[in-house]
């Protein structure tokens, strides 16, 4: 089997490294604008050659994982190129602007747009992990305009990683995730902007700062360039999310403000609540 990655960072090295472990004479092609991530790649046989016009046509899966706002363009490059056997599939974080850029390309049943729920903070090919693509969900949307055999096919190789499939419509995608993922990123980068900004703050982190701090923040050291492109792709869900996020930190910050302590208690444990769902007790 061979399959072509664009953008060999996190996620598209670490599907490289997830897909030969289930097919070990597999061939994988890969390109990155980054020639240093390109270079590391194949030096330390992430990929096995680079991904080229002609060898594009051979292809039996090519996985896009680059920041959303040049999947588009990118989709329908290569669905121009390559042969009626090869199935696109994205990995990106956003699906309405992608799905609704490719809804009238004549090739467009060879296109699967994905969204794998997993990942880490960190970027570039050196981060890539075996098994970061193992027991996740993997959210698709509009899988009934890709052609049966195609879909088929790419449904048999996320079975072997094990996956959750949910079938999703790309605007429920976006306005489900702007709360569930871009949300707690954008908290996570301001967390860390206000104590940066705090020269005594940022001078003692190290010491002072706990496994809270470490945990919350932690998402800030995603990748810059990923992120700014999320953002502006999705700002009218993230936007809706983030005046509700304010509303809520400005009426916690008015009852500690107010010594409003049992009203803040009963706040608090009506909030705790979200440990028992996400230990998957049903709260009835």
């Amino acid at each position: 089997m061979k399959i072509g990655i664009i953008g060999i960072g996190l996620m598209g090295g670490s599907f490289a490294l997830d897909f030969r472990s289930k097919n070990k004479n597999s061939k994988i092609y890969g390109f990155d604008n980054d020639q240093k991530s390109l270079d590391y790649s194949i030096k330390n046989k992430i990929v096995d050659e680079l991904l080229s016009d002609e060898n594009c046509r051979h292809l039996d899966f090519l996985i896009i994982s680059v920041p959303v706002h040049y999947i588009s363009n990118i989709v329908k490059k290569y669905l121009n190129h390559i042969s009626k056997n090869t199935l696109v599939i994205d990995l990106g974080s956003t699906k309405k602007s992608i799905c609704d850029s490719l809804k009238n390309h004549p090739r467009r049943d060879q296109f699967l747009a994905t969204h794998p729920i997993t990942g880490t903070e960190n970027s570039g090919p050196m981060s890539a992990v075996s098994g970061l693509y193992f027991n996740s969900i993997n959210i698709i949307c509009e899988s009934n305009k890709t052609r049966l055999d195609l879909l088929e096919k790419a449904l048999k190789l996320f079975k072997s990683f094990k996956m959750k499939i949910i079938k999703m419509d790309p605007s429920d995608h976006d306005k489900n995730i702007a709360y569930l993922s871009h949300l707690s990123h954008i908290s996570s980068f301001m967390l860390a902007k206000t104590v940066l900004r705090k020269k005594s703050l940022k001078k003692n982190i190290f010491d002072l700062a706990g496994s809270g701090f470490e945990s919350t923040v932690r998402l800030a050291k995603s990748s810059p360039e990923t992120w700014t492109s999320i953002f502006n792709d999705n700002k009218s869900n993230i936007t809706k999310a983030l005046n509700e996020y304010i509303d809520n930190l400005k009426e916690i910050k008015s009852l500690i403000n107010n010594n409003q302590k049992d009203i803040l208690l009963d706040d608090l444990n009506k909030i705790n609540l979200i440990r028992e769902i996400l230990s998957g007790i049903k709260i009835k």
